[in-house]
């Protein structure tokens, strides 16, 4: 069985499903006694939805480019 060291390096590869079998094994089971790596699954779950949920989308190539120059013409006459 693993440890919670062991575990919490595999954290993000649980989570994303890039773990082996045998390694998402070793962390189910460690998780089936680890309230502490629960709670840390927990948050990284809920840390990672949150930060999909909040992510916008990115401007278009020519909206951007306006932006910047703006930008720059502002802080030419600072």
């Amino acid at each position: 069985m693993i440890d919670c060291t062991s575990a919490v390096r595999r954290l993000w590869n649980f989570i994303e499903l890039e773990l082996s079998d045998h390694e998402r094994d070793e962390m189910e089971e460690h998780l089936a006694f680890c309230r502490r790596c629960c709670g840390e699954v927990e948050f990284a779950e809920e840390l990672r939805a949150f930060l999909k949920d909040s992510a916008r989308p990115a401007l278009p190539t020519d909206a951007e480019a306006r932006l910047n120059q703006c930008i720059d013409a502002i802080e030419k006459h600072q």
